[in-house]
């Protein structure tokens, strides 16, 4: 009788144990809102608010901070298209990431200040406190990373 009740335990705690394990090993989502910082100042720049819908990931801008910004309702006047002259705040200006692996890749930003578009691909860092974010022309080699740190 003895055995069975410790048999019966050992079970029920692993099975204890295994689900603390999955949770654990449960992926965590760039899904949420970022600050992202000027590289120049150090400064936090902005609030980015990353979402998901349809397996797509994007970014729109929540909160613009001032400084670093020139003005407090900035538009894109350097944009081209659609983005041109459109207001900076609201503005989605990251589309495109699918989820590959560890990373969210396939996307593109766009740099209100210069109006340029860059393909770009995320991934997440420190446990999911920070994100870190490749812009680049061509290939991921010839851009440069920013980190945005979870709000």
């Amino acid at each position: 009788m003895k055995r069975v009740s410790f048999l019966t335990f050992a079970i029920v705690m692993a099975g204890i144990g295994l689900s603390g394990f999955a949770a654990a090993a449960e992926e965590i989502s760039p899904v949420g809102n970022w600050k992202t910082i000027d590289d120049k100042t150090g400064k936090v720049k902005s609030i980015v608010q990353i979402s998901e819908s349809n397996g797509e990931f994007k970014g729109k801008v929540e909160k613009l901070f001032s400084p670093p910004a020139k003005s407090e309702n900035p538009i894109c006047d350097k944009c081209e298209g659609e983005l041109k002259d459109k207001p900076v705040l609201g503005m989605v200006i990251m589309w495109g990431l699918k989820k590959d692996g560890k990373e969210y890749t396939d996307g593109h930003i766009v740099d209100p200040a210069e109006g340029k578009i860059y393909k770009c691909k995320i991934k997440l860092a420190e446990d999911g406190k920070q994100l870190e974010l490749r812009g680049f022309v061509g290939i991921s080699l010839l851009g440069r990373t920013q980190t945005w740190i979870r709000e």
